[in-house]
């Protein structure tokens, strides 16, 4: 008999742990920008901050998932979560004493890119090791609920911690990191079956022929592309939005409702993604958040109320959770396909 979702103790454990580290990360991630808008009144200044998520997050993805591979999954997960939580505290005790600098904000936001390119790929594998393949997509439909409802309440706590005490955002980032590592300690992962190899590859080879894998086949092709560019176009949308509200005089407080916005449309679209995965095809719920995204953001150049561009973030976030259990749930599917097969 297949143990319910909501009893299966170690995915419990990864997806309480990953919630409370989703939050902390967002409240950090709300505040960054503020941060350095406040301080130093660069918008250019801010944006180096979050491109550098960005760009640590998409070049240590390139070898993140052959390193995976190699290492222990658990121990990987562990160090990116006491890694952020290091970062997170370094920020801490700098604003604390008075010894904030841009080079040291964007270094922290290279620890974060970076600890994500390597748990994003840790947790993907680890998944059907904790959930039998039939409960995969309502496992993966929960995660980004998860993604959502941290997002959701992270930027709005962000936002208001921020008013309050500019350290406080990232103090309560580094607790929230240090609880998901408690959790994840906890987490019992089955061993991965030991297959003998006569020697070791080489890891720029087996980056090559991941890539090549991943290339031949149209389905991962063609998903892996579209998820890219989702992602692209929400940070740089993400930022420009936070930037412009900060420069018209929006509270902090505010600009963080209006960010949570884009989380409470994740939720809700998370709620829906379970059923809709199942109306839908793949690729009609992929190409519809093309669509529904290319109608509403020209809107944006027209709404300069904080509250209905956060109407705004919500509408853009109700299709994406379905897109994305479709492209993870296919590309899993695929994956576990492959190496049964050999």
């Amino acid at each position: 008999m297949t143990i319910p979702l909501s009893r299966n103790r170690d995915y419990r454990l990864l997806w309480g742990g990953q919630l409370l580290s989703e939050f902390g990360f967002n409240a950090s991630a709300i505040a960054f920008p503020l941060l350095v808008l406040a301080l130093t009144g660069s918008a250019t200044g801010s944006g180096l901050v979050l491109g550098t998520i960005a760009a640590a997050q998409l070049v240590a993805g390139l070898p993140g998932g052959a390193l995976v591979d190699r290492w222990s999954r658990k121990k990987v997960m562990l160090a990116c979560e006491a890694a952020q939580a290091l970062a997170a505290g370094s920020l801490v005790v700098a604003l604390w004493f008075k010894v904030f600098s841009l080079p040291h904000m964007v270094v922290v936001a290279a620890v974060f890119g970076v600890c994500a390119a390597l748990f994003e790929p840790a947790e993907d594998a680890t998944l059907p090791n904790l959930v039998p393949p039939e409960q995969l997509s309502t496992a993966i439909a929960m995660n980004s609920g998860r993604t959502s409802i941290g997002h959701l309440s992270g930027t709005a706590a962000g936002g208001f911690l921020f008013a309050v005490g500019r350290f406080l955002p990232f103090a309560v980032d580094a607790v929230m990191h240090a609880f998901a590592f408690g959790a994840l300690s906890l987490m019992r992962v089955p061993a991965r079956p030991v297959e003998p190899a006569p020697e070791p590859a080489h890891l720029g080879r087996e980056i090559a022929a991941g890539l090549r894998w991943i290339w031949g086949h149209r389905h991962i092709r063609v998903t892996t592309l579209c998820a890219i560019v989702l992602n692209l176009f929400f940070s740089a949308f993400y930022l420009i939005v936070i930037v412009l509200a900060q420069r018209r005089g929006v509270p902090a407080a505010q600009i963080g409702v209006m960010a949570a916005m884009l989380g409470v449309g994740g939720v809700v679209g998370a709620l829906a993604s379970s059923y809709l995965y199942r109306l839908v095809s793949p690729y009609l719920s992929i190409a519809a958040v093309f669509w529904v995204l290319a109608l509403l953001t020209p809107l944006a150049v027209f709404v300069h109320n904080g509250y209905l561009m956060g109407a705004l973030f919500f509408a853009m976030a109700l299709l994406p959770p379905t897109a994305n259990t479709a492209i993870m749930t296919q590309q899993l599917l695929l994956t576990l396909t492959r190496c049964e097969g050999g």
